[in-house]
């Protein structure tokens, strides 16, 4: 779908200008949502605050929600007039500041860019489309989709799937497809291959030169707490990882304990709750320097 060329006014003196707009849009398939103060979306109906149902948010279809107000954000946008028109969203459409659409959900990309130097990089790069004038600067919208992705460079953003843009008007200029090489922005170069984790081979206390924590389930015990510690994170998960890979340095790092067996169950637990193997590997070596080790 496209956005329309012109705004039609759609009769009614009891509508809002921002409901007029969002009622034409979804007329041309284009999902639309309202907006509040500051740009960001309605909160959550009651049943759905503070992520009580689950979070739509996360879900990966383009909605719309069920919910019977403007619930979920970027999943709330809709094309259905009977729904735009309820009681519920009209009182939001009242308190709106400005109109939204779902980019994904219209078939739609934008490439947002927030600032001069970004509107000269896409000049001299991306080939040309339909241009939307915004605040700081530009949208560069496309036919296709494609997953969303913020900074992909200095000043640009990606919107399309599992995201919103307002509303700014119809733009200038014809809208041409998306190029690959928008697509390859959010592609990553690989990273070096990492060796695998290798067994903690330091020089063991003074003394008589045997570990004092070789007992099998002692180890496991420590091992186990310490994968426990990092999957029961739910927030500064960065921290959490160092905290416990210093942990586990201090009690068995010098007595030659740990096996690449131990140091790769760590790893896998810090990389499920979303830590790269390259964070991993340097909260690692950080906790071992930090320990002279």
């Amino acid at each position: 779908m496209t956005q329309p060329t012109t705004i039609r006014r759609v009769p009614g003196p009891r509508l809002s200008e921002h409901l007029r707009t969002a009622l034409t849009l979804a007329a041309t398939g284009v999902p639309v949502l309202p907006l509040r103060q500051g740009k960001v979306p309605f909160g959550n109906c009651h049943r759905c605050a503070r992520n009580a149902c689950g979070g739509r948010l996360n879900m990966k279809s383009a909605g719309p929600c069920r919910c019977p107000g403007v619930c979920h954000a970027w999943a709330a946008a809709t094309t259905d007039p009977a729904v735009l028109t309820s009681p519920a969203w009209k009182t939001a459409w009242r308190q709106a500041v400005s109109v939204a659409y779902h980019p994904g959900g219209a078939g739609l990309t934008i490439v947002d860019l927030d600032n001069t130097d970004a509107i000269t990089w896409a000049r001299e790069t991306l080939p040309a489309t339909r241009t939307v004038e915004t605040t700081r600067g530009e949208h560069w919208i496309y036919r296709g989709t494609m997953t969303s992705h913020n900074a992909v460079r200095p000043g640009v953003d990606i919107k399309s799937t599992m995201a919103y843009a307002r509303y700014l008007g119809p733009g200038t200029g014809t809208m041409t497809a998306l190029p690959d090489m928008v697509r390859a922005l959010t592609v990553k170069a690989p990273a070096p291959a990492r060796p695998a984790p290798h067994a903690v081979t330091v020089p063991t206390r003074a003394g008589d030169g045997r570990c004092p924590h070789r007992t099998p389930a002692y180890l496991e015990r420590g091992i186990a707490m310490a994968e426990q510690r990092i999957t029961a994170a739910s927030s500064a998960i960065h921290a959490t990882v160092y905290r416990t890979f210093l942990a586990v340095l201090s009690r068995h790092g010098r007595c030659g304990c740990l096996t690449d067996t131990h140091v790769a169950r760590l790893f896998t637990a810090a990389q499920a709750k979303g830590e790269t193997a390259r964070h991993c590997a340097d909260a690692w070596t950080n906790a071992r320097t930090t320990l002279g080790l």
